[in-house]
């Protein structure tokens, strides 16, 4: 199978805009629309080697103004509220400094992060003539997975962005001329790089002299657009001087948990991406014991270090007037848990505190057992274990069994710390270990059950395997340590993360039987296939990862056999099974994200045991309300566009002839290269800059029309129209890219409004939105989100699912109205086409007053359309046209409540 990649996502969009506009006003280097008057000046040399590198033209003023520009855009869209004035701020706090060009983007983990930046690429490569990027990466597992998807892209921006040339490259180090090759190529290059591969000056090739020269010379001489993934693992000063050593002309550092976010251009934190949709909802289904005081149970909490003492908090079972009770205390060294506990016999021999050890945050006892922060040891712990793997198999038939005619393959991914408990290698070969029995038990129990008949026939030996490291002399699965949270990093560990997004593919093939994959947990981040929808870990010794480590491995969105994303909130659910409360897990979860992220994740993570389904009402077809109000929407539409060209030409010459085009500036910096015992090597003589005057000697011309008409798909003859009533001919000679921009950005917005006001919707013969889906369908929701139907005789199933506070109560009013007949919530499928996507209105309302109305309303936090974003505005003007072309049905929105509906 192939993985589709959707090419118009609206938030991608945004966050690829807010970093090419950082440049906006750069001229065109070299590029499709180019006329050359001059030799290209991104050209420089090395002795006989002549080099193509990057040319920023702009000052560090016009960028600041630029990065603000961006940063006021944001806010302007999207704006936070002070819940006690009632006030609302900016989300982007507004650069005051570029701060040496560093420039940040922040998306939650699975919303697209890497094709994010790999996008950006080909656009400053378009529209700026950019051509040299380096991508660095902190660890094994990241490098592996830029290059995975640099190779599953390459077809898709192809076709995106017209077939340009452009190669990438994983660095390596035994290639002596390869970073040669990319200072000396004139075309897009794409390096990737370890941060490790040039950290260290000492031990690194990359600075050390060869016949080709020093390697790290030829990078810094083209002035490279660096991109750092994942930066907060590259904070300390040695990696900071590496990436500075490159000699980077910017660097964009893309992360979901950002240390220091420079410069911050786009923000797409947990709570935004999960509210639209973007990642997968998160339920919890919990194992831990109860009531299981007859062994030595203990949990280190935390190890605090002050100037005279050290301490460690830990949790154990402890007896008092009141009875038993898990009870948290604070210890030293020598501090007996038998005395703590109360002279329970289980802490007798060997629990006092020999050791708190605040550099490996670990304590020992006299017995010779030792603790990791996080770890938790109990007498149950392998009945426990065994019990996670069972809820792992049942959750996994039942969304196998949801999901299999809907072509969506179902993965569940287990995370151990030993591969013993996995598999072991003895005299005679492979030998399964506890894991693997318990789980092959499972299954077979779990395939014999009548209702899951035919669900999975494969056998229990073919639906699992192991990926873990590999011992290159004797072939033996290892474990891997992990290095600083950053995982396995030896030349084994890169072997099983090659071998991970080599099968990822494979592995989302509903013919290939693999479902259930064992992995150590130290190899977590190379794992990130979409349609992992369980994730268990069971780990026996090591300190617990952090739950957004342990969810971030299945929060994509899943793809369907054909390669193409589900967007289905009742399909896309990731259920994590935890060996400790859903409260425990909620509340670790909640406040990693407010720590990371300083924004609340409250109420978004659910209780698998508070997932109910939704019952659709026996005989609702043959409900005359329904049959009247289904009769009347259910044809489907499809749309024209149709405007005025000289009412084109006349909104967007008036609003580009207000537009300032600026004089470019060319910054002039003169370097001498001096060959030494150490290579070729460059030092700064002068710097200056000055405004280009109209001299086309020194300018680049580019085709302007050409390259507004691929940006707007307008025809010559009007862009020529509207640049002559603008009276912008004569800025053709002064700044032609700024003008080109300007020219093509108001074009496509004046665009999208004369698109929405000049739509119209014809009803489609014969096609027709199927009663039979609401059969199909299989609806679920939490608690907290569904609405309990008293009456069901006016409406479709016993319980409303909801998103807000305000569809709660239009729900009930809705309930409680005797003057309301029927009403439903519109399914997720039935959709209107629109220019900018497809819109899902809310409800479907018949109402009796003194004649009978049947109404769609769509409800929002205010009734003031204005007041929306723009796509939610142009969405809901497109769905008045659609209703327009039905008789006796009007259309509602936006709306808070009934009573607005029926004015």
């Amino acid at each position: 199978m192939k993985l589709k990649f959707e090419a118009n996502q609206g938030y991608q969009l945004e966050a690829i805009q807010s970093i090419v506009d950082v440049f906006e006003g750069q001229l065109l280097e070299s590029g499709d629309f180019e006329v050359e008057m001059s030799p290209s000046s991104n050209q420089l040399q090395i002795g006989s080697e002549l080099l193509v590198g990057n040319r920023l033209i702009l000052e560090e003023s016009a960028i600041l103004k630029n990065t603000q520009t961006v940063q006021k855009r944001f806010n302007g869209v999207h704006q936070k509220k002070n819940t006690e004035t009632g006030e609302t701020f900016g989300t982007l706090e507004l650069a005051e400094k570029l701060d040496g060009m560093h420039f940040s983007v922040e998306m939650e983990t699975g919303t697209g992060k890497t094709y994010v930046y790999l996008r950006a690429i080909h656009e400053m490569y378009a529209k700026y003539g950019f051509k040299k990027f380096i991508i660095v990466v902190p660890s094994i597992a990241i490098k592996e997975g830029v290059i995975k998807n640099l190779e599953i892209t390459k077809e898709h921006f192809a076709m995106l962005y017209n077939n340009p040339e452009m190669d990438f490259h994983l660095y390596d180090p035994r290639k002596r001329g390869q970073l040669k090759n990319f200072a000396t190529t004139n075309a897009l290059q794409i390096l990737v790089i370890n941060i490790d591969s040039f950290a260290k000056k000492e031990s690194n090739i990359i600075y050390q002299d060869s016949d080709w020269g020093v390697p790290i010379e030829y990078i810094k001489a083209v002035r490279p657009i660096v991109i750092v993934d994942e930066p907060q693992n590259m904070e300390t000063p040695i990696r900071k001087q590496a990436i500075d050593n490159l000699n980077p002309l910017c660097t964009l550092r893309f992360s979901a948990t950002h240390k220091h976010p420079y410069n911050l251009l786009y923000k797409l934190d947990p709570v935004r991406a999960y509210d639209l949709g973007l990642v997968k909802k998160i339920e919890v289904d919990s194992v831990f014991s109860e009531d299981a005081f007859n062994d030595a149970y203990l949990r280190v909490l935390e190890i605090k270090s002050k100037k005279t003492l050290i301490t460690a908090k830990v949790e154990i079972d402890k007896s008092d007037d009141y009875g038993l009770q898990r009870k948290a205390l604070v210890l030293k060294i020598g501090d007996d848990l038998f005395e703590f506990s109360g002279k329970r016999d289980v802490y007798k021999d060997g629990y006092i505190l020999e050791e708190i050890n605040t550099a490996e945050q670990f304590i020992s006892f006299s017995n010779g057992k030792t603790y990791a922060i996080g770890q938790k040891d109990e007498g149950l712990l392998e009945e426990i274990m065994k019990y996670q793997i069972k809820k792992t198999v049942q959750n996994h038939f039942e969304k196998e069994k949801k999901l299999k005619d809907k072509g969506i393959k179902v993965l569940s991914l287990f995370f151990i710390d030993k591969v013993a408990n996995y598999r072991t290698y003895g005299e005679s070969g492979w030998v399964k270990g506890k894991f693997a029995m318990w789980f092959e038990e499972i299954y077979k129990e779990f395939q014999a059950k009548s209702s899951f008949k035919g669900v999975l026939e494969y056998s229990a030996d073919e639906v699992h395997n192991g990926y873990f490291s590999q011992d290159k002399k004797t072939g033996v699965w290892k474990d891997t340590a992990d290095r600083g949270g950053e995982g396995g990093s030896s030349k084994d560990d890169e072997q099983a993360y090659e071998l991970i997004m080599k099968d990822k593919e494979r592995l989302l093939d509903s013919n290939t039987p693999l479902r259930f994959i064992f992995s150590h947990s130290a190899l977590r981040e190379g794992w990130d296939n979409p349609n992992v929808f369980q994730i268990c870990t069971l780990n026996e010794t090591r300190s617990e990862m952090k739950k957004r480590q342990e969810i971030g491995r299945g929060l994509r969105l899943p793809v369907n056999q054909d390669g193409e994303r589900v967007f289905d909130q009742n399909i896309n659910i990731l259920t994590v099974i935890a060996n400790e409360s859903y409260e425990s897990f909620a509340k670790s979860l909640q406040t990693e994200i407010e720590e990371e992220c300083g924004v609340s994740f409250t109420g978004r993570i659910k209780n698998a045991k508070e997932r109910k389904s939704v019952r659709l009402k026996k005989g609702y077809e043959l409900d005359p309300n329904f049959k009247d109000l289904w009769k009347r929407i259910n044809q489907k539409t499809k749309y024209n566009v149709n405007y005025q060209t000289e009412e084109l030409i006349k909104e967007v010459a008036r609003v580009l002839k207000d537009v300032a085009i600026a004089k470019p500036r060319i910054s002039n910096i003169r370097v001498r290269l001096e060959m030494n015992e150490r290579g070729v090597e460059t030092q700064t003589i002068t710097s200056s800059g000055q405004v280009i005057e109209n001299n086309y000697d020194l300018s680049l011309i580019p085709d302007i029309l050409s390259g507004i008409q691929t940006k707007t798909k307008l025809t010559k003859t009007t862009i020529l129209e509207i640049l002559k009533r603008a009276g912008k001919m004569g800025d053709v000679l002064i700044n032609p890219q700024q003008l080109m921009d300007e020219g093509s950005r108001i074009i496509n917005e004046a665009l999208k409004k004369m698109m929405v006001d000049g739509i119209k919707y014809e009803k489609i013969a014969g096609s027709f939105y199927e009663m039979r889906e609401f059969e199909n369908e299989e609806l679920q929701g939490y608690l907290d989100k569904l609405v309990e139907v008293k009456d069901q005789g006016k409406t479709l199933y016993d319980h409303i699912v909801i998103d807000s506070n305000i569809e709660s109560q239009f729900a009930k009013d809705l309930e409680a109205r005797e003057d309301v007949k029927f009403y439903f919530k519109l399914p997720w499928w039935f959709k209107i086409d629109t220019p900018i996507g497809s819109y899902n209105p809310d409800w479907a309302v018949v109402f009796e007053g003194d004649k009978k109305v049947y109404f769609v309303a769509e409800t929002k936090g205010t009734n003031n359309i204005e007041e929306l974003s723009p796509s939610e505005k142009m969405k809901i003007l497109c769905g008045r046209k659609h209703f327009e072309q039905f008789d006796d049905i009007e259309f509602k929105a936006p709306v808070t409540n009934f009573g607005e509906v029926i004015i």
